[in-house]
């Protein structure tokens, strides 16, 4: 399976602004952003007015739009905080999405260069991945790498890779208990590396910079489950680690793959994770039943979409996590309206 080829016009940055202002933000992400078309969201909830950088092909949305394609009665409840990134996915028309959130900054290697994450994120996405067989020199078609003595040959070709989980340096996405635990703990670590993450394995995904191919996972990149606390402030957030477990579900349910490493970008500090520990502590106590939950799910053979393994999840969800905790009942109802949604929204005017 050979590296595909894209074209600029085949990607849109998406980004989720719970900040009112873009404009520093936007100007040290030109170099990288400004070959590329951007879908912005601003947060329904943040009542400041948005300010955005000129100079860059940017669709902008807001609550009022949020409110004519979703409706006004659910649309604070699906897309507010960070989970306005989704309605970027839900409006995007291209093949690839590149999501970055706004207390990122550009990131430098071991050699003092700027990370470009675009170009590793889609590098990640239209290299072949090996989730059916570790290979312990990590990605075999990166330059300098290969297959190991041992690896099959029947796997050598590798299967497509719809999701490309980047890291982060400096603030590294802990949960609230650790970060209040190690306030003064920051990841200077860059380990130069991509790996694919093997089939049946579940990881939590951090929708602070990931990439992924629109077309094959779309739509189960979902917002669904809310804490009742839910803050504006990553460790008070489980959304993204919800969807992760989703989409890797449907991953390993359709034969392709996952992969985690590099790129990079750098993390400011923003909020009081003692603060957050209050309103997370719920979220960190449901992973207990979510884990195990997604590791012992298997889809039927009926579902041959990404539309169909997330409704028949949807109900899986229902029926075994609803009695356990109401907010399970709610995020199974997430995602069957999710999937509605996305094909209304499928059914629409591309966005230019």
């Amino acid at each position: 399976m050979a590296q595909v080829s894209i074209q600029d016009s085949e990607i849109d940055i998406v980004i989720g602004a719970v900040q009112s202002d873009l404009t520093s933000f936007m100007e040290e992400w030109r170099p990288i952003f400004s070959r590329y078309h951007l879908i912005i969201v601003k947060d329904p909830d943040l009542k400041e007015e948005l300010k955005v950088a000129g100079g860059f092909n940017v669709n902008v949305y807001t609550k009022s739009d949020i409110d004519r394609v979703v409706g006004s009665s659910s649309s604070t409840v699906l897309f507010s905080g960070y989970s306005c990134r989704y309605f970027g996915y839900l409006m995007s028309r291209k093949k690839y999405i590149i999501s970055v959130d706004d207390d990122c900054s550009l990131a430098k290697d071991n050699k003092g260069n700027m990370i470009d994450i675009v170009a590793q994120h889609v590098s990640n996405l239209t290299t072949p991945a090996t989730p059916f067989f570790f290979n312990t020199l990590f990605d075999p078609y990166r330059k300098g790498a290969d297959f190991v003595r041992g690896y099959p040959f029947s796997l050598r070709n590798g299967v497509a890779c719809a999701l490309s989980c980047g890291l982060w340096l400096n603030l590294a996405d802990y949960d609230a208990p650790t970060q209040a635990l190690k306030p003064g703990h920051r990841n200077y670590r860059y380990v130069d590396a991509v790996l694919t993450v093997p089939t049946r394995m579940m990881m939590p995904v951090s929708g602070i910079n990931i990439g992924f191919d629109r077309e094959l996972v779309g739509p189960a990149l979902l917002p669904a489950l809310r804490l009742a606390a839910e803050g504006k402030f990553r460790w008070e957030t489980v959304e993204d680690i919800w969807c992760g477990m989703c989409v890797k579900v449907v991953c390993d349910h359709m034969g392709i793959g996952v992969k985690s490493g590099l790129p990079y970008v750098w993390r400011e500090e923003r909020g009081d994770a003692v603060e957050s520990l209050k309103k997370e502590w719920e979220g960190v106590k449901l992973m207990e039943e979510v884990v195990p939950f997604f590791q012992s799910l298997r889809l039927s053979k009926a579902a041959v979409s990404a539309e169909q393994c997330v409704v028949e999840m949807a109900a899986a969800v229902k029926e075994r996590l609803g009695p356990v905790d109401p907010v399970f009942a709610r995020a199974a109802d997430a995602m069957v309206n999710w999937i509605k949604l996305w094909k209304v929204a499928g059914s629409q005017t591309a966005v230019a």
